[in-house]
Order: C-alpha cells, then sequence, then structure tokens
C-alpha cells in the first residue's frame, strides 16, 4: 500500500519532538491526522501549522480514547507516547513504576486493541510503534523504562501473527538518541542537560524518525518493514564491563 490507500492516521504523544514532526510528515501527504497530547496549547499551535485535528487527552483516559476510536475508522496508528523516570531501579518507587507501565506500555496495548481490529476487518491499516534501543539492549537508566519498551517490542511482533491474513502492516521504530526536547522533560529544563545530551554530538533530528516512518508506510502492500533500528552513526549499544566485589560485600574472615 502507498499513502493513497490510507485516509486518516492517529498519532499519540504529539505535542512536541517525534510525535509533531510525524504529525508534520504524514500531513504532507495529505493524510487526515488526528494528534493526541496532554497540553492543549502546544497541540493548538501544531493545528494552526499543520492543519491537523488536536485532542488534549492524556493516553491513559481509556474513556477517552475509546471514545475517538469509536467516532474515527483509523488507517495508520502511531504508537509514539512515552514517559520515563530515570533513577536506579533499586531506588525505584511503586508511582515510577505505575507511571511507566500505564504510558509506554498499558496505553499501546490498549489503542491497538480499540483500533487493529478495525484495520483487520477492511483489511488495511498500519501500526507504527516507536519503543526504544532499550528494549533490546542494555545500559544505565531505569529498569522499568527498559522493561516496557521491550514490551512493545514484543507486541509489534505479535500483532503480525494476531492479524496474519490480512493487510495490516506493523512496524516497529527503535531510536536511538535523537535531537528533541524529551531530556529536558526527563531531567529538568536546564542548561546543562541540553549540554549533556545535545549539544556537540552528531544526532538525528525527529523529522528523521518521520522520514523513516513514512518510508515504511509508503512501501508497496506486499511489503512489510517490520522493524527499524535508527541510531546517530556515532552511538554504539553495549560494552563490557566488570567490576570488583564492594569492601562491605566481602565475606568475613574464618576466626582461628
Amino acid at each position: 500500500m502507498s499513502f493513497s490507500d490510507y485516509r486518516t492516521a492517529l498519532v499519540t504523544g504529539a505535542s512536541s519532538g517525534i510525535g509533531a514532526a510525524v504529525v508534520e510528515r504524514l500531513r504532507r501527504e495529505g493524510l487526515e491526522v488526528h494528534a493526541v497530547a496532554r497540553s492543549a496549547d502546544a497541540l493548538k499551535a501544531l493545528a494552526e501549522r499543520t492543519g491537523c485535528i488536536s485532542h488534549a487527552i492524556d493516553v491513559t483516559d481509556r474513556t477517552a480514547l475509546a471514545r475517538l476510536a469509536a467516532e474515527v475508522e483509523f488507517d495508520i496508528l502511531v504508537n509514539n507516547a512515552g514517559v520515563d523516570r530515570p533513577k536506579k531501579f533499586l531506588e525505584a518507587e511503586d508511582g515510577d513504576i505505575d507511571l511507566l507501565i500505564d504510558v509506554n506500555l498499558r496505553a499501546v496495548l490498549h489503542l491497538c486493541r480499540l483500533i487493529v481490529p478495525g484495520m483487520a476487518e477492511r483489511d488495511r491499516g498500519h501500526v507504527i510503534n516507536i519503543s526504544s534501543i532499550a528494549g533490546n539492549y542494555n545500559f544505565n537508566g531505569n529498569s522499568t523504562y527498559h522493561a516496557t519498551k521491550a514490551g512493545v517490542s514484543m507486541l509489534s511482533n505479535q500483532l503480525r501473527i494476531d492479524t496474519f491474513g490480512k493487510r495490516v502492516r506493523v512496524t516497529e521504530i527503535c531510536p536511538g538518541r535523537v535531537a528533541t526536547d524529551i531530556f529536558n522533560h526527563v531531567h529538568g529544563n536546564d542548561p546543562s542537560i541540553r549540554e549533556r545530551f545535545i549539544d556537540g554530538f552528531e544526532l538525528p533530528q525527529a523529522s528523521d524518525i518521520a522520514d523513516a516512518i513514512a518510508f515504511a508506510i509508503a512501501a508497496p502492500v506486499a511489503v512489510n518493514i517490520g522493524h527499524m533500528e535508527i541510531t546517530p552513526t556515532l552511538q554504539v549499544m553495549g560494552g563490557l564491563q566488570t567490576a570488583k566485589p564492594q569492601t562491605a560485600g566481602k565475606p568475613k574472615e574464618p576466626r582461628s
């Protein structure tokens, strides 16, 4: 299928960053794009700039999402909304875990539950799940975030099985570091955050991710681009580390 086979799209986390870039890219293809995010002001500005239809909805509001899914037949679903609480898992609080599961995984599951059956019935649709390299690789950070993104990755694979025999395509986009304002949202709005994560690095832009999504959608009907890992050229995953035992953890010497 190409863009001409689709009419409507739903993009979550659309108020900024990758989500906003995806909205802009899909609007350029002539699609009716419904943009979902919590920030009404940012969505209003996006709608004025792109002509998208804005919905100030928190993706954890299942009732509001169900109402929207019942009102519009979506041909494209872009699950982009996500949050993080970057702290060591040994210091995690129950609220941190609940929030990440609710936004990063549970909302994705429910949106797929609400929208994908209609795609299968119409024999037409494309699901774009934006996960993260954190779903596939280990690095310093929040283990809960890694776990939720791994869940999105497995869901993306499983949806292909659940919709087998139907022209419903599923693409998982796994970004590495991208030059967006997500770091300020997560770590605090301080100039040092941009210096730590953005300034001086050669990074993909949000528009690069949007172009990759457009490439997957524009592929012929016989082609499903299932997985795209997009990282900076100067970023690698992994790296072997070995630690010595901490002094406090050493066993006591036996007494004679």
